[in-house]
Order: structure tokens, then C-alpha cells, then sequence
């Protein structure tokens, strides 16, 4: 009998333990969650931290990529504009009243408005394939800044709306994480295409350094200066610079080493020993020539000219021993740096027409630009990924958060149901034992 009661009243005791017990592990819970939710977190942050020093390398570098083919191809439109500018200034080439043939100065003209057309379309090719590549490239950047400041607002909001408990708020975040998932991953596969399409393009390079004159889609990147009028503009460069020559040459066969009496046309008492005459640096088939032991060089003639100077009255007669006056010196000297300007863009014009500049354009590219691009780009789609898992686990996360209050709820009813099965049997326990007594009683 003793023990009765004990059994009895333990009942709604055991109801209330249960629920106090079950209170002690939830907390517990929740300081388990507390302590471990820097784990969910961990993937997001890490992936964070990828992304944005990822994307922001891997834009610098695309910039400098394509930076560095503009500035190849300015260089190229400049000298382009330069043997214009100095086959214009030949025509102006006079010595003594003595000028370039007619003939040349026609080509001259010709091969101007070639080569203007020239530089122009290669001007407009680069910075128009430039500004279309610049274009994605910062669409893509702005994606992704864009998808990393929404992600930290949604885990910011979620995280608040999940401790206050608005359910039916969290289900819209949730709806809207499930969405931002699913962009990351498009983003991915974004990057995944311009992860291959650049290693695609650097190994394109690399076999149209192999074979230059192929006609490939990297013609719209960096093209060629058409063939032809690389070589039509080689040979006049060089038919301009014998004219040149030319022109110096006769002056000094005709006038300066000349022994004209006094009066004639070409009299200001030159006397003295011969001046040299200038070098042809090309023969009548347009190849380099060696010049002969009586000739001076074209990057010489200044010097060696300058000794047979004389010095001149004030009616430009020559007062002293010298074969010219400072006058026509000065004219010969303009002729000569006229001659060395264009041949010193020989080279430079024979590189465009083997297309050697675009070669060493992309041979540069793929040796020092491709690996870092490639690096970055691994890095981005690794952020991506680690920023995936991580929204992946905070939703997990928030359903379980949101639907916490409901599983309580149903708790307790169960445990208030419990309570009320214990009253119930200890009310009926106590009954029974007040029974018997009272039949005891009246018996007696």
C-alpha cells in the first residue's frame, strides 16, 4: 500500500521529467548547433574568399590580355602610319632644285591610301574584337559580385528570420536560396565553358605559331596586315630609298664634284678633294647590297660629308677648301635621314609580312598569360562550387530551424496528453483503495 501512492503520484512526476529531459537534450542541441554552425558556414566562407580574389585576378588578367594585344596592334597601326608619314615627307626631297622621279612619287601616293586603309581596318578589328571580349568578361564579373552580395543578404536575412521564427518568411528565403543554388551552379558551368574555350583558344595559338598563313577565327583577334600590301609597301620603301639616293648621288656627280668655271649655273667655287659619294643599300633587284670602297653608308654620310664643308660669303660663294655649302648640306643631310628613317623600317615591314608580330603576340600570350588565366579560373569555379555547398547546408538548415517550433508544439500536447493518462490512473488508483474501507466499516 505504501508503495501505491509512491507509483501514483510518480506518474504526472514522470510526465513532468520526461519533458524536462527533453528540454535538457534540445538544449544541448542548440549548443551543439551553436557551437558547430560555423560548419555550415565554413564551405560558404571559404568559397566567398575564392571567389572574390578569383574573379577579381582572373578580370585583372583577361584586362591585361587583352591590353597587351591593343597595345601590339597600336604598335603595328604606328609604324604602318610612320612609313606613310616618311614616304610623304620623300616626296618633298630636293637637293639643289634636283627631285624624286615622277614615277615614284605617283606609287608613293598609291601606296599611302593602301597602307591608311591598312592601319584603319586593323585598328577597327582589334578594338571592336577588344571592347565585344571586354563586354563578357564584365557581365560575368558583375554576375558574380552580384550573386555573392545576394547570397550574403539572403544568409544574413534567413539567419534573422530563422531565430525569430517567421515561418511562412523563411519558406520565400528558402525558395529564394534554391534559386540562388541553382544560379551558382549555371555560373559554374558559365566558367566551366570559359575555362575551356580560353585553354581552347591557347592551344589554337600555339599550332598557328606552327602555321601562321592559316585562316582560323584568331585572325579576328590579332590580324594580319594583308600580304600584299605588306609587300607592295616593302618594294616601294625600297624603290623610294634608291631614289632617294638617286637624287643625292646626281647632285654630287653633277654639282659638288664638278670644276665648273666661274659663272656657270652650278658655280660657288666647291674645290678641294672628292666628296663621296652615297651608298645604294639595294641592288636593281631589291636585295641588300654591300657598298663599295669610294661610297659612304647611309648612317655614316653625316660625318664623313660634313669634312668637305665650306665655309661661305654672304653671296654663298665658298670662301674655304670644301666640295658644299652649309646650305646643301643641310638638304643632303635631310635626304640621307630620310633614306636611313625608311630603311630602318625594313625589318619591321618584312615582320608584317611573314605576320611575324602576330606570332610573337601569341607565342608571348600563351607562355605568360594562359597559365595564370587558366589558374584563376579554377579558382572562381572552385569558389562557386564551395559557395554551392555551402547555401546547400544553410537551407538545410533553415528547414530544420523553421519547422522546430511545430515539432515543439506537437511535444507538448503529447506530453500534456500524458499528464492527464497519469491523473486519470492515480485518481482511479485512489478510488479503489477508498473502497474496500468503507464496505470494512459498515460490516463492522
Amino acid at each position: 500500500m505504501s508503495r501505491q501512492p509512491v507509483t501514483v503520484t510518480s506518474n504526472p512526476r514522470s510526465g513532468k521529467r520526461w519533458t524536462s529531459d527533453y528540454a535538457c537534450v534540445s538544449s544541448q542541441q542548440d549548443e551543439q548547433t551553436g557551437h558547430s554552425s560555423w560548419l555550415p558556414a565554413l564551405p560558404r566562407r571559404i568559397g566567398c574568399i575564392l571567389l572574390s580574389v578569383g574573379q577579381d585576378e582572373f578580370h585583372g588578367e583577361v584586362l591585361h590580355t587583352i591590353n597587351y594585344v591593343v597595345n601590339q596592334s597600336d604598335y603595328t597601326v604606328q609604324i604602318l602610319r610612320n612609313v606613310t608619314q616618311y614616304l610623304s615627307l620623300a616626296k618633298n626631297i630636293s637637293v639643289a632644285q634636283i627631285f624624286l622621279p615622277s614615277d615614284i612619287m605617283d606609287d608613293i601616293d598609291k601606296m599611302n591610301v593602301n597602307l591608311n586603309a591598312a592601319a584603319d581596318t586593323l585598328t577597327d578589328k582589334t578594338r571592336e574584337n577588344s571592347v565585344k571580349i571586354k563586354k563578357v568578361f564584365n557581365l560575368v564579373r558583375s554576375a558574380l559580385i552580384s550573386v555573392a552580395a545576394i547570397m550574403l543578404v539572403l544568409a544574413l536575412i534567413g539567419l534573422v528570420l530563422s531565430i525569430l521564427g517567421y515561418q511562412h518568411a523563411i519558406h520565400i528565403f528558402i525558395v529564394s536560396g534554391w534559386l540562388l543554388v541553382a544560379i551558382t551552379f549555371i555560373l559554374c558551368g558559365v566558367f566551366v565553358i570559359l575555362n575551356n574555350a580560353i585553354s581552347d583558344t591557347c592551344m589554337a595559338m600555339e599550332e598557328w605559331v606552327e602555321n601562321p598563313h592559316a585562316e582560323t577565327a584568331l585572325s579576328n583577334i590579332l590580324p594580319c596586315v594583308d600580304q600584299k600590301t605588306t609587300n607592295q609597301t616593302l618594294i616601294q620603301s625600297k624603290q623610294t630609298i634608291n631614289g632617294i639616293v638617286t637624287v643625292v648621288n646626281q647632285f654630287i656627280y653633277t654639282n659638288a664634284n664638278a670644276n665648273p668655271s666661274k659663272g656657270a649655273q652650278f658655280y660657288y667655287n666647291q674645290s678641294g678633294p672628292l666628296i663621296p659619294p652615297l651608298c645604294y643599300p639595294f641592288d636593281s633587284h631589291m636585295q641588300d647590297s654591300r657598298c663599295g670602297d669610294q661610297e659612304v653608308s647611309i648612317a655614316n654620310a653625316s660625318l664623313v660629308w660634313q669634312k668637305y664643308t665650306c665655309e661661305v660669303s654672304t653671296a654663298g660663294i665658298c670662301t674655304t677648301i670644301g666640295r658644299v655649302t652649309p646650305d646643301i648640306y643641310t638638304q643632303l643631310i635631310a635626304a640621307v635621314n630620310e633614306s636611313y628613317a625608311l630603311e630602318h623600317y625594313t625589318p619591321l615591314l618584312l615582320s608584317l609580312q611573314d605576320c611575324n608580330f602576330v606570332r610573337d603576340t601569341f607565342r608571348n600570350i600563351t607562355s605568360s598569360y594562359c597559365p595564370p588565366l587558366d589558374r584563376y579560373l579554377k579558382t572562381v569555379n572552385a569558389g562557386l562550387a564551395l559557395i554551392s555547398v555551402g547555401i546547400l547546408l544553410c537551407l538545410v538548415l533553415w528547414i530544420l530551424y523553421a519547422n522546430r517550433p511545430r515539432r515543439e508544439e506537437v511535444f507538448v500536447k503529447l506530453s500534456s496528453l500524458i499528464k492527464g493518462k497519469g491523473y486519470r490512473s492515480s485518481f482511479e488508483s485512489n478510488s479503489n483503495n477508498d473502497v474496500p474501507s468503507s464496505n470494512t466499516s459498515v460490516e463492522v
